[in-house]
């Protein structure tokens, strides 16, 4: 059987549903469910994508309209086809850890029958189906059984986030919450990378994965992975997770660490950036610190930073709203030429973008293909930016 490369982003929240009841309450009205495929399809590029949320029952009853009357068609393969996207339905749940902090699990099913089971299950231990990443209040042993028993995965969330992750809040190592056999894969958030996450020597057994977590639709895509698979569905995603007959993460595209919002400690209060993990600014005295990623894997590193040899590249990846003075008129009409998001960041001759969008934004797509970009550190809630970089 014949491979090939897919780019997927895992991790899109839905905002509400089409008759307006909300699901993820920060999430954005426009960012239905229906809305995530258009998106993924026409405007990203994107052949998988996983859209989190699927567990809540007012959408599921649209998935199912929409298979109905065919406009998605589900996969013998698992997972739903829309024109060239495949999107597998999935869930986030908070859960916590022996009395420490709180860390976010996404878990993903083959068929919107499947996930109606898993709904109907975990409804017995959450207080509120109908929204996002609600708290389990059941044993964590509990929900791994059943996830696996419905022959689905589970995934770490963005573990090393501040907030709500399993080494930001909950935990030194995954294994005191969960377990590893259990798990398909980790996610490592906005403010991470493999040469970051590769420092702790429990992680070197999984495939790691760079998703979005899309809050809104322009936000899709911002990180994302390359498969090798035969074609996009839940079971070969499984397959590729697992490394098994070929299949693999041949990829990581993600922001470098240092756009992330919580790369580096800041103090709220003066909004300076600190030089380690502390708990009081050392400029103004505050208790009001974020502590950033890069000082917390500091923190619990057991190892030198050391890739497995089945780790593939992570390619810092610069979405383009953070390129410099490209504005939606001009997103436009690079799209209205070259049709997708992934083939301006990837493949568009620089000389075309030059012609309809300026030297300037050619030469800092230029310099995000090669990994050149000046970038401001990010922390305590604040992203990053891209420095403007004169054209030579």
């Amino acid at each position: 059987m014949t491979l090939k490369q897919v780019f997927a982003d895992l991790h899109i929240h839905i905002g509400r549903t089409e008759s307006g009841l909300p699901v993820k309450i920060t999430g954005a009205r426009q960012l239905t469910f229906d809305n995530i495929l258009q998106e993924a399809s026409d405007r990203k590029g994107i052949d998988l994508i996983g859209i989190i949320d699927a567990h809540s029952p007012p959408v599921q009853d649209e998935i199912a309209r929409n298979l109905d009357r065919g406009r998605y068609v589900e996969l013998s393969q698992g997972g739903f086809r829309f024109r060239e996207t495949t999107v597998i339905p999935g869930t986030e749940i908070e859960v916590r850890g022996d009395g420490k902090g709180v860390a976010h699990l996404l878990a993903y099913f083959p068929t919107l029958d499947v996930m109606r089971r898993f709904s109907g299950w975990m409804a017995r231990y959450v207080k509120n189906m109908q929204l996002s990443t609600q708290r389990f209040h059941g044993p964590i042993p509990a929900l791994e059984d059943k996830v696996a028993e419905l022959g689905g995965i589970l995934i770490p969330a963005h573990v090393f986030t501040p907030f709500k992750s399993i080494y930001g809040t909950a935990a030194d190592r995954m294994s005191d919450i969960l377990n590893l056999e259990r798990l398909s894969a980790v996610e490592l958030g906005l403010s991470a990378d493999s040469e970051m996450a590769d420092q702790i020597s429990e992680l070197e057994r999984f495939s790691f994965l760079t998703n979005s977590d899309a809050h809104s639709l322009p936000k899709i895509a911002r990180e994302y992975n390359e498969l090798m698979v035969a074609e996009p569905s839940f079971e070969e995603l499984v397959k590729a997770l697992h490394r098994q007959e070929g299949r693999q993460v041949t990829a990581n595209y993600g922001l470098s660490p240092k756009l992330g919002k919580y790369h580096r400690t800041r103090c709220l209060n003066c909004e300076e950036l600190l030089p380690s993990a502390e708990i009081r600014c050392r400029f103004c005295g505050s208790t009001k610190v974020v502590r950033g990623v890069m000082d917390r894997i500091e923190q619990i590193a057991d190892q030198p930073s050391r890739h497995p040899a089945h780790r593939p590249p992570y390619v810092y990846q610069v979405p383009l709203e953070f390129i410099p003075k490209l504005g939606p008129k001009t997103l436009e009409c690079l799209l209205g030429r070259f049709g997708t998001e992934m083939e301006i960041l990837h493949r568009a001759p620089l000389s075309a973008i030059s012609e309809l969008a300026g030297e300037g934004i050619a030469h800092h797509i230029r310099l995000a293909r090669e990994q050149r970009l000046e970038i401001e550190e990010g922390g305590g809630g604040t992203y990053g930016r891209v420095k403007t970089r004169k054209t030579r």
